[in-house]
């Protein structure tokens, strides 16, 4: 009995380690069947998802500002020349580069030894063209007492050609005596006519030597003004500017020694073009007499000035295209004629419009917006100003949205992306994580959920209750649609 006790014991034994090892190889089998079939399954294709920078759109009113480049210039500027030839004999102390000068204040002297003797010429030529017209005005008189002698003498020839022809009537007188009378009287006439062309003649010499005496006087103002200019005087305050010469230095005739500008009166020409410029005359109905701002930058430190528009150019230049403006600047301190500067120009006032990168803007005019399915979507916008890296758009039907703020070849209407720093803002606040689903989302992650076998009873219950409530985990929505591929 106890042989055969022993021997169904082992018998036992032996059955129940063949059976855990059947059981061991069954596990290790069907573990290694698992694996050939999870390898044998094609890799799940993911969406390709992009990371973008974003600016939200919201209506605004601005003041456009209409930026060009100038050039400053001095509105009062005179350039000082030498009215005759001669050699500088004195020289003000604020004759240099930059040097302040006042009104009235003697710039310079020429040697006026030449003027002066012309000077003499010119009052000795009107002295005897004066002598000239009163010898003419003494024969004109004296012309004028021969006339009147010589009339009256063809008066007496007159009374006794009469008296003669009365006597030859009555029978007492002689033909011949008539005869000589009437030849006396013609004689008489011809004196008379001589006369008249004789006073004719100093009148005439009258005349000519009053043009004399006018050309002589203006020969003396000429030289007196040319002895005057010698000095050189400043006209208004400013500052000398290409200076040229020294003590000594002998000048020609016209030429150019020194250039003076009034600091504090300048403008600026700027230009724009015809697009803008067509704007602001359509806007305004008159261009004159618009505020600009002038900025001119000078290592880091910006000098500004204000400033309104006073004309306009009257023709194009040839080869060029646009407007040319010009503005009279109000301050000028720190300003000097030749400065490149930037003009800003405000434009009128428009409502209900967005700033927003200039990247943000296709060559087509449209946008791309953000989706609630963190999509793309192409907008059209109207493009109403372009200003620096920035441009004003429309804001019709982008009002609150987010548009991307810089496009790439990469995106495009429908492509999923991601907006950078949504997950930090999510951290920053309670709630911020969760987001509300459409009906037909939620019913399109259910329906995924519910069909995919790959999931736990327990984690299918669990996913199906966070997609049932309001708002719903934003990574638990990116990691299901993830790996539904839509």
């Amino acid at each position: 009995m106890r042989f055969l006790r022993r021997s169904l014991i082992g018998l036992f034994l032996t059955c129940a380690t063949l059976a855990l090892l059947v059981g061991a190889g069954y596990k290790v089998y069907s573990a290694y069947q698992a694996r050939l079939a999870a390898e044998s399954l094609p890799p799940q294709a993911r969406e390709r998802q992009f990371a973008v920078n974003v600016a939200e759109v919201v209506p605004q009113r601005l003041i456009p500002v209409l930026t060009s480049y100038g050039q400053i210039s001095a509105r009062q500027s005179l350039e000082l020349r030498a009215p005759a030839a001669g050699r500088i004999v004195a020289l003000s102390e604020a004759f240099e580069e930059g040097g302040a000068v006042t009104a009235g204040e003697v710039i310079l002297k020429i040697d006026t030894e030449d003027a002066d003797a012309a000077l003499r010429v010119a009052r000795a030529d009107l002295l005897e063209a004066e002598a000239d017209l009163r010898d003419a005005e003494r024969a004109r008189t004296i012309a004028a007492d021969d006339l009147k002698a010589a009339r009256a003498q063809l008066d007496l020839r007159k009374a006794a050609l009469d008296r003669q022809q009365s006597l030859f009537d009555r029978g007492v007188g002689s033909a011949s005596s008539v005869e000589e009378a009437a030849l006396t009287h013609a004689a008489a006439g011809q004196s008379v006519l001589s006369k008249r062309q004789a006073l004719a003649d100093a009148e005439a010499a009258v005349d000519s030597a009053k043009t004399s005496v006018l050309r002589a006087e203006i020969d003396r103002d000429n030289m007196q003004r040319t002895l005057d200019d010698m000095t050189i005087t400043a006209a208004f305050d400013g500052v000398l500017s290409d200076v040229s010469g020294a003590l000594g230095t002998l000048l020609s005739t016209n030429e150019q020694f020194a250039t003076l500008i009034n600091p504090d009166e300048l403008e600026v020409a700027f230009r724009i073009s015809t697009e803008q410029y067509a704007r602001l005359v359509t806007d305004r109905a008159r261009l004159p007499q618009m505020d600009v701002t002038v900025t001119l930058d000078v290592a880091g430190l910006d000098l500004k000035a204000k400033g309104r528009v006073v004309r306009e150019s009257a023709a194009v230049a040839e080869g060029q295209s646009g407007r040319t403006l010009y503005a009279r600047l109000d301050d000028v301190l720190g300003f000097r004629p030749g400065d490149f500067v930037t003009v800003e120009l405000e434009e009128p006032e428009l409502e209900r419009v967005a700033l927003v990168p200039a990247s943000a803007v296709g060559g087509n005019d449209t946008v791309l917006a953000v989706t609630e399915q963190s999509r793309l979507e192409e907008v059209p916008v109207s493009v109403l100003r372009r200003q620096g890296d920035d441009v004003i758009i429309g804001v019709e039907g982008l009002s609150g949205r987010q548009v991307v703020a810089e496009r790439t070849p990469l995106l495009g209407a429908g492509i999923r992306v991601r907006v950078n720093g949504a997950e930090g803002s999510a951290q920053g606040g309670a709630g911020a994580d969760m987001i509300a689903l459409t009906d037909e989302r939620r019913a399109a992650l259910l329906a995924f959920v519910a069909s995919n076998d790959k999931m736990s009873d327990e984690m299918r219950v669990r996913v199906q209750e966070q997609l049932a409530a309001d708002k719903v985990p934003a990574d638990l929505i990116e990691r299901l649609e993830q790996r539904m591929g839509s």
